[in-house]
Parts: structure tokens; C-alpha cells; sequence
């Protein structure tokens, strides 16, 4: 007797999106890459898995995301631990390092798709989740921070999102910071009462990360705290500057948050958010900022570079409260036949339709007229083409518009001969 098989079923935090969900998804995805082109950034892919020690050493041994949420395991082959991507910039930085991109230039790239963190699912972040990651490599200025800062200012608008609000602040240099965190573990000494048990682990090993915690009972020990902003000396103060004269140049409003840290310990100077009210707890839509000591932490040639990471996910759903997105039927136009040779002939004439740009499905199988119209009805074609016996004998093709907004300005149904219908249809659908 055959065993019967466990069904299987998607891991949790790890999503399906199904063919009536993904039209989104595409035009998100072909929208991000005209906004990116606009602005001269290029595709760059790197690969899914990376050695561990690659994460641990650029994003941090002591960050909650290579402490805590990151899928490791030990390759049986190599005996090497490795990683699933929990972010882009590690990889990104790693293939820049290792093809020698910045021998001659400094390059503006971006790259799209999944990364992975074992964490508790929540609105907007899955444990198979997915990220938009831009980076300009080789740029030391605060003229490229502003850029990247006005270009999603562009692509918000692109998007049609409103309610989604900019958040400053700078991190300084490495010395600026060691000065900051002797005052600051200093402080927290002082106020060890009201430390949480994380903020107490942290204070010695990531004191900055404590100022960042959503722990009502140490908000207003946090928002006492010595600011870095205090800390730093002119150079980082004139970059900081420049960076805000450009946004106001722009005309892009933005708040100073001097709690702003991110949670990854490769930033230096300016770091940044976008943020709305709309998308519950996980509100932050985007945030980056300068890491120009991470090329050489990760054993390359010192260079300037800054980037940030958008959640596609957080994305869509702001879009679809927005009203912005849309199924997208599966055809536009929808064949219809009713004999063998109506089908080779449909079959004929949809290569044609599909020359001239237009998307088709021709019915397959047989099946009555009332079957196949039901079908070509749920495909969303704005029009089906039908032909039966008639039509093939007398050398013509009955359409038929499906769709309200095709029966504004035509006829419901006629009858056009069949060396017409590639050029009527064309200039029609």
C-alpha cells in the first residue's frame, strides 16, 4: 500500500505571489528601472550566497541582523559557513573589490531581488523578503548624498506617495564617533535603572544602537543623551552642510533626527530615512547613508561610497493604498474558433497581432462558443476575436469588445475581413 504524502506548504515568512498578484510587482520593478537609468545607474546581480565572515565583518558581529537573523549553515563540501544574503551591500562591495571596478571610475549600480533574515514576520518584512539597493561607488562628496536623497524624492512622486517624510542625521567620522562613545557609555552608566536587558548587552558593544530602541521606559533617558551631532568637527560638519544646502536647493523638507543610527555598523557621516505613518510599526519605506570605510574593511583599496535600500514589499503595499496599482489583464486580445482549421488559422493570426506589439491568447483545446467567451472574458482582453465556420468561408472575423471602456466610442460586435483585421485591431486595442 502507497504511503499518502504530506502536503507541502510554503515556509513561514516566505510568500507565493501568485500570476493576479504579480502585475505589480513587474510594473514596480520596470518603473524602478527607467527612474535608475534616468539618473545613469546600472544592473549589477550578485550572488544569493556569501561566505558568513563576509556579513560578520562588514555589517557587524555585534548587529541583530549577523547575531540573531541570519540563515548560516555549514557547506558540506568546502566545510566553509555560508550565508543566504541578509542585505546587498556586503556583496556589492565584495564583487567591486574582487573585479577591480574602481580602477578607473567610480560606478552607479543598483540591484533588485530577494534577501533572507530569520526573524518574526510582520507587516512589510517577511523572512523572504525583497529589497531595491542602490550604490555609488568611488563618490566622496556631499553632492552624491543629496543626489540619491532628490532621486527618491523623483521616484515618490513618480509613485504618486504621499506622507513620506525625510530624516537627517550624520554619524561623523571613526575618531568623532570613539570620543561620542566614551560620553555616551558614560551616560549609560548613569542611568543603568532603566536599561532593558538588550540595552544593558549592547551598552558596551554597540552603545549607539541603545539610543535606537522603541522601549517607551528608556525614551526619555534616549532623547537626553549626549547627541554625536555635538561631537563632530568641521570637515563633517561641512559635508553634513553641503549635503542640506543641496536638499534645499531641491526644495526637499526633511527633519534632523539625532537619534538616527541604522542598524548596520559600516555607516559614517550622512545617514538617512524615509518614513510614513501608513504602513503601521514598520514605517521606515527606505534608509541609507555613507560607508566609505567599508571597501577597505572588506580588504580593497580605500574608497568613498554610499547607498541605501528600499523594501519592495513596504513599496507595493503603500502603492496599492495609493490607488497606484493594477492587475494587468493577462491578453488583450482573446481568440475565439471553432473547427481545427479555425484554430490553425487563429493560431496564424495572432503571430501577426503579436508582431505589430499586441499581447494574445488563442484558445486552447475546443469548447463552445459560451465556454470560450467566459474564458476570454475572466483573461481581461479588451476584445476577442471570434472564428467560427462563417467567418472562415467567407474570409472575414466577428469581434467582439469585452471591456466597458472599448464600448464608449464603438459598436459592440462587427465584422471585418481578415487581411483588415491586423490594422484595425492595432490601431484599436
Amino acid at each position: 500500500m502507497t504511503q499518502s504524502f504530506q502536503k507541502v506548504h510554503a515556509l513561514t515568512g516566505m510568500k507565493d505571489v501568485l500570476p493576479d498578484a504579480s502585475a505589480p510587482w513587474e510594473q514596480l520593478e520596470q518603473t524602478v528601472r527607467t527612474w535608475l537609468a534616468s539618473y545613469g545607474y546600472r544592473n549589477m546581480r550578485t550572488p544569493v550566497l556569501e561566505y558568513t565572515r563576509l556579513f560578520a565583518r562588514g555589517i557587524g558581529e555585534v548587529t541583530d541582523i549577523v547575531e540573531k537573523e541570519m540563515y548560516s549553515f555549514t557547506d558540506a563540501l568546502s566545510d566553509e559557513a555560508l550565508t543566504m544574503r541578509p542585505e546587498f551591500t556586503a556583496g556589492m562591495v565584495r564583487a567591486t573589490i574582487e573585479h577591480n571596478m574602481l580602477y578607473d571610475r567610480a560606478h552607479r549600480v543598483y540591484a533588485m531581488g530577494p534577501v533572507f533574515r530569520r526573524e518574526k514576520p510582520q507587516r512589510g518584512r517577511y523572512r523572504q523578503f525583497h529589497q531595491i539597493d542602490v550604490e555609488a561607488l568611488g563618490f566622496a562628496g556631499p553632492d552624491i548624498d543629496a543626489e540619491l536623497i532628490v532621486m527618491l524624492n523623483r521616484l515618490w512622486a513618480i509613485l504618486g506617495l504621499p506622507d513620506i517624510r525625510l530624516e537627517l542625521n550624520s554619524l561623523g567620522q571613526a575618531d568623532e564617533r570613539a570620543a561620542h562613545r566614551s560620553a555616551l557609555i558614560q551616560y549609560l552608566e548613569q542611568h543603568r535603572d532603566v536599561l532593558d536587558g538588550e540595552a544593558t548587552r549592547r551598552m558596551h558593544t554597540n552603545p549607539l544602537r541603545v539610543l535606537d530602541s522603541k522601549n517607551p521606559a528608556m525614551q526619555d533617558m534616549a532623547n537626553n543623551a549626549p547627541p554625536l551631532f555635538d561631537f563632530l568637527g568641521e570637515a563633517s560638519r561641512a559635508h553634513f552642510d553641503g549635503v542640506c544646502h543641496r536638499l534645499d536647493d531641491a526644495g526637499i523638507a526633511y527633519r534632523m533626527n539625532p537619534r538616527l543610527v541604522r542598524g548596520l555598523d559600516y555607516y559614517n557621516l550622512t545617514v538617512f530615512e524615509w518614513v510614513t505613518d501608513r504602513l503601521g510599526a514598520q514605517g521606515t519605506v527606505c534608509g541609507g547613508g555613507r560607508y566609505d570605510g567599508l571597501i577597505d574593511l572588506l580588504g580593497g583599496k580605500p574608497a568613498p561610497a554610499v547607498g541605501f535600500a528600499i523594501g519592495m514589499e513596504r513599496l507595493l503595499d503603500l502603492c496599492d493604498q495609493a490607488g497606484e496599482s493594477s492587475a494587468q489583464a493577462e491578453c488583450q486580445v482573446y481568440m475565439i474558433h471553432q473547427s481545427d482549421d479555425a484554430q490553425r488559422r487563429a493560431c496564424r493570426v495572432a503571430e501577426q497581432l503579436r508582431d505589430e506589439g499586441l499581447r494574445v491568447i488563442v484558445h486552447a483545446g475546443s469548447g463552445s462558443f459560451k465556454s470560450q467567451f467566459k474564458r476570454a472574458d475572466a483573461s481581461g482582453a479588451a476584445v476577442a476575436v471570434i472564428l467560427g465556420a462563417d467567418e472562415l468561408s467567407s474570409g472575414t472575423a466577428s469581434i467582439k469588445w469585452l471591456r466597458a471602456q472599448s464600448l464608449e466610442t464603438r459598436v459592440q460586435q462587427e465584422t471585418i475581413p481578415l487581411e483588415r483585421l491586423v490594422t484595425e485591431l492595432k490601431l484599436k486595442v
